[in-house]
């Protein structure tokens, strides 16, 4: 049975957020001290959370977040009402009540992005919204007119937020258009096509004028006595309930269409042809806009002509070097617009993106290519796109710099960019509960799937030991030789502790000579319009995500950890990563902002010791870190299985020969355990055949070799000799 006790309350808490309009700055006080009352870090809500301005729907936003446990909800809203005297029962349940996304949870852009009455706008809607409620007239509602479409039109705000703000203040009024309620209402067929015909339809930003007609129209349906509904409020938790059963139904048949007639489940590739690409509308985006308001994606280079007119990449290339500069390669030119034209499809699905640093939108391809010699400038080269999402999200690391480019293959990558575009719409209690994810545990890490594959070559007592050293210090360096498979275990060790693949809750980076505190915690970037701003880095934004869900373990990953300059890359951040200083807070370089690494981090660090050039680790970070040596698996109990499964003599006595050549390397006092050879050059092999093994000698064992002793040639030159016999 639903319980809608919340009315009430939101209700009462609205009427007493209204005696702050005019006094911003102490409400922004009563909200800094609701947090510290309960011990709950305070959300971002500003650039630097240095607050100077709040509107209304935000505030009631920080107790609306679609990721926020209930007994936290319950907190915030008992504080705020002991601060703002408010005596109406706190509720007990949130049935029909939307959410916001963690990440977009403010109705305002921070200083420097948003205009000037901006906020002032939202408390105006705000204002004239609840008078409305009280007592509907013509006059009012033309108030709440004016100030819906001036607040629906700032800078990230839509349809949902707009209309989430106003329900959650007078939802016996006020319809919320969130996309299941959209859903619901104009595709599930439970309202009668002659209804859902008069409605207007939905557009991406829809008008005061068109809400309030789909809301007369709406509400006059559900007290015709035809529905079984009797309003707003009945509506969203129908359409709630209802869009969570036909979503099991869905994923159950999907899963099914994925199986062939004996149930095995088929590959990706035969189930899914969509290709995921990401693409600069014009340099640093300067046509974005442009492409955006007309629908259409575009590549320049239109003085070569029709791109379909030529046969291959090479020809596009030898069109480009008579018509421009024919000293420049034009390589990576001519395969981006040799796939804009050829192998692009309608279905595939483009992330549009400004400089390294900046995704701007998301869209679906709609057209085949087309060329239009129409058009004025040189972007001649068109397709139709449904661009279905347009704002400003941080890249996850560093953008490619081609126009276009196939991200398909790249999984991880692809799923990091789907996941900037998770909005309160669309992230529902079921699509952050793990159970979405593949499962993957202890026995997955150590015996891998049923064929073997995706297992990880180490004994069940060294998984045991590394996870406690994880748990315990919370930040973990796995050292060893090539090949060892450091970066393989390392994301299958944070799978198998979160007890599923969520790619949400894992993410990698690698270090490098100019890797540096700006890409990592904040910095000044250049922006377009000219000067710079502050812009954020990977690890201070996968901090702020872990900050919102502290229920569940995040996981860290830094590839390569001692290749960049340490000292300058963590910066404040060396006593902050600390196992017992987690939860303090201290101000950032670049900004004033507090800020601080949460319990439910863990920092895993890979480590390549046969790297000459690698100096010795700064000891303030190495105390901070466990450090856990990963050596050769082969006589691990999974390799031992691999071997008899191959059942190949030469690969056993290639084997056989590299585990002598560990013993030598092991030996050699200029060497060491950290330079021998891993096991991962032999891994993943379907079968094995002369030319397979003699590759790995040739281009992979015998170069490194040559590299190890390059100041004794006749012990390669016998070492050599060895492997090459091992596979003849």
């Amino acid at each position: 049975m639903a319980q809608f006790d919340w009315i009430d309350f939101y209700r009462a808490f609205a009427k007493a957020l209204l005696n702050y309009k005019d006094k911003r700055a102490d409400l922004i006080q009563i909200i800094k001290r609701v947090y510290k009352e309960i011990e709950i870090n305070l959300p971002t809500l500003e650039r630097d959370n240095q607050i100077v301005d709040i509107d209304p729907f935000t505030v009631f936003g920080l107790f609306n977040k679609n990721k926020m446990k209930e007994e936290n909800r319950v907190k915030i809203i008992t504080a705020f009402a002991k601060e703002l005297t408010i005596s109406a029962t706190i509720p007990t349940s949130f049935d029909a009540v939307p959410t916001l996304n963690n990440q977009n949870a403010t109705f305002y852009y921070w200083i420097g992005d948003r205009g000037p009455d901006d906020i002032d706008y939202l408390w105006e809607l705000f204002r004239s919204a609840l008078e409305y409620a009280e007592t509907p007239s013509d006059d009012k509602r033309q108030t709440v007119s004016k100030y819906f479409d001036l607040a629906i039109n700032l800078k990230g705000n839509g349809n949902s937020k707009i209309t989430m703000g106003l329900y959650w203040i007078a939802p016996n009024v006020f319809l919320n258009l969130d996309s299941r309620n959209i859903w619901y209402i104009y595709e599930s067929e439970k309202i009668p096509a002659d209804v859902v015909d008069a409605l207007p339809k939905i557009e991406q930003k829809i008008s005061a004028k068109k809400y309030f007609d789909i809301s007369e129209k709406l509400y006059k349906y559900l007290l015709s006595g035809r529905s079984i509904l009797k309003d707003f409020i009945e509506l969203s938790y129908e359409a709630w309930k209802y869009s969570e059963q036909v979503n099991q139904e869905e994923k159950a048949a999907k899963m099914q269409s994925q199986r062939d007639d004996k149930g095995i489940a088929l590959a990706d590739e035969d189930v899914d042809t969509v290709h995921y690409w990401i693409y600069s509308p014009g340099d640093n985006a300067y046509k974005w806009d442009e492409f955006y308001k007309a629908g259409v994606m575009a590549i320049g280079w239109g003085e070569i002509g029709d791109l379909k007119i030529f046969s291959s990449k090479e020809e596009m290339k030898k069109k480009m070097k008579e018509i421009y500069d024919s000293s420049s390669s034009y390589k990576n030119t001519a395969l981006a617009t040799w796939q804009f034209a050829n192998e692009m499809k309608p279905g595939d699905v483009v992330f549009a993106k400004k400089g390294m640093h900046q995704i701007i939108g998301r869209g679906i391809v709609k057209s085949d290519y087309i060329f239009d010699d129409s058009i004025e400038d040189s972007f001649k080269n068109i397709r139709q796109v449904d661009w279905i999402d347009n704002g400003e999200w941080p890249h996850p690391g560093q953008a490619v710099m081609k126009t276009l480019t196939d991200i398909t293959a790249y999984t991880d990558y692809v799923a990091q960019l789907n996941a900037l575009f998770e909005t309160e719409d669309d992230i529902e209690e079921e699509d952050v509960d793990d159970s979405n994810y593949p499962e993957y545990t202890k026995a997955n890490f150590l015996n891998g799937k049923e064929d073997g594959k995706d297992r990880v070559y180490m004994s069940e007592e060294d998984y045991d030991t590394l996870v406690g050293l994880v748990r315990n210090k919370k930040n973990v360096i796995l050292q060893g030789a090539p090949g060892v498979g450091k970066t393989f275990a390392a994301k299958r060790l944070a799978y198998s502790m979160i007890g599923r693949k969520n790619l949400n809750r894992v993410m990698l980076v690698q270090f490098h000579q100019s890797y540096s505190y700006e890409d990592f915690i904040e910095g000044f970037r250049p922006v377009a319009s000219g000067g710079f701003e502050i812009k954020k880095g990977s690890f201070y934004n996968f901090c702020k995500e872990a900050q919102y869900d502290q229920e569940h373990e995040y996981f860290f990953i830094i590839d390569e950890i001692n290749r960049g300059n340490l000292s300058k890359i963590f910066g404040e951040l060396f006593m902050l990563i600390e196992n017992d200083k987690r939860g303090n807070e201290l101000q950032l370089l670049y900004s004033d902002e507090k800020f601080f690494v949460p319990k439910n981090v863990y920092i895993i660090g890979m480590m390549n010791t046969a790297d000459r050039s690698l100096a010795i680790l700064d000891y303030a970070l190495r105390r901070r870190f466990a450090f856990f040596d990963m050596k050769p698996g082969f006589e691990s109990d999974g390799f031992r299985e691999y071997r008899k499964k191959l059942a190949n003599r030469k690969f056993d006595k290639l084997i056989a020969t590299v585990e002598n050549l560990n013993r030598v390397i092991s030996e050699d006092d200029s060497l060491g355990e950290g330079f021998c050879i891993g096991h991962s050059y032999f891994c993943n092999l379907n079968h094995v055949s002369d030319k397979i093994l003699s590759d790995i000698v040739e281009y992979e064992l015998i170069p490194m070799l040559k590299e190890y002793w390059f100041d004794e040639p006749l012990k390669v030159q016998e070492w050599t000799n060895n492997l090459r016999s091992a596979v003849k």
